[in-house]
């Protein structure tokens, strides 16, 4: 693992696995998204991983349009970097899920390393929804594949590579750090790598603390100080894995995409309050969180000025 004097804050944003009557505090609009992407930077975010949703409903979508009514106010208002997602929301194909970062051009953008079982159909157990689609679309994930085949993975690579756009490798278990250092040797992606290992969703790799070890033990086996670490954990297992990660010296995700809730019982209130959280627990640890510049400089990214965003 690449060794840097500080650690990489993300903050998730709104993502596409909640819907909106879980938290009345999940961002759905474009003004909501940009107020809450610009305040997490504040609170110590250096990278804004970002999903798009329907201003009426809140269902996740990847027009180009819905991304073109908050990336120039996010833009205008912090130099964090931006990253957008080519995951999107779930049952996309892939030129939707791709739509977005190709038109952007980002600096950063997501990039699932695998399929597989993708089950959050949990969640439509509970009380009323306050759209249609909420509960059919947290039900069928129980006969759901999150498709990210290696003919997929290489189109989004290429195509986006070609831009100048970097990612942050989505590693969802142990098989997708080895799918990574596939292309790897296959010469697609260049260093460093930009690892998010990812645990707690059902279908994944469990949020254990020796499946934290053993992610990072493959990683370094595979791409020794080449690549940087940093873990996304879902739900109440954030701060606990979070933390974790980042004694061991990796960087953090937090954010209302990947966890609700600020403690036990109690919603955030806002993504700003998960970024506060990690930053405080770093603080705590003499932990220093990298500005957006040098989150720029460790990740190697082309700039801002670099996107299409405006």
């Amino acid at each position: 693992m690449k060794r840097t004097d500080k650690v990489i804050v993300s903050c998730a944003v709104t993502g596409s696995i909640h819907t909106p009557s879980m938290s009345p505090h999940l961002p759905v609009t474009a003004a909501g998204i940009a107020g809450q992407a610009v305040a997490a930077a504040e609170a110590g975010a250096a990278i804004l991983h970002l999903h798009a949703r329907e201003e009426e409903t809140g269902r996740p979508t990847q027009d180009v349009a819905a991304y073109a009514r908050f990336l120039p106010r996010i833009a205008e208002r912090t130099d964090a970097i931006l990253n957008i997602t080519t995951g999107a929301g779930l049952g996309m194909g892939m030129d939707e899920r791709l739509a977005a970062a190709r038109h952007f051009r980002p600096e950063l953008a997501s990039m699932n390393m695998g399929s597989f079982n993708f089950n959050i159909s949990g969640a439509a157990a509970r009380g009323q929804f306050r759209h249609d689609w909420e509960r059919p679309y947290l039900e069928m994930t129980k006969d759901f594949i999150l498709s990210n085949t290696f003919a997929q993975i290489e189109r989004g690579m290429t195509e986006l590579g070609a831009l100048g756009t970097r990612f942050e490798f989505e590693c969802y278990d142990v098989g997708h750090l080895h799918n990574l250092a596939h292309f790897v040797d296959r010469g697609l992606v260049q260093p460093p790598f930009f690892v998010q290992a990812i645990f707690g969703v059902l279908g994944g790799i469990g949020p254990d603390p020796e499946n934290l070890m053993h992610m990072k033990a493959t990683a370094d086996r595979l791409f020794g100080g080449d690549y940087v670490l940093s873990i996304l954990a879902a739900g109440r297992h954030q701060f606990p894995l979070t933390t974790m990660g980042a004694v061991c010296g990796a960087s953090v995700r937090v954010g209302l995409e990947d966890n609700l809730y600020l403690a036990r019982g109690t919603l955030a209130r806002s993504n700003a309050e998960l970024v506060a959280k990690a930053v405080r627990i770093l603080s705590e640890l003499s932990l220093e969180p990298a500005t957006p510049d040098e989150a720029r400089a460790i990740l190697a990214t082309k700039g801002a000025a670099g996107t299409a965003i405006g």
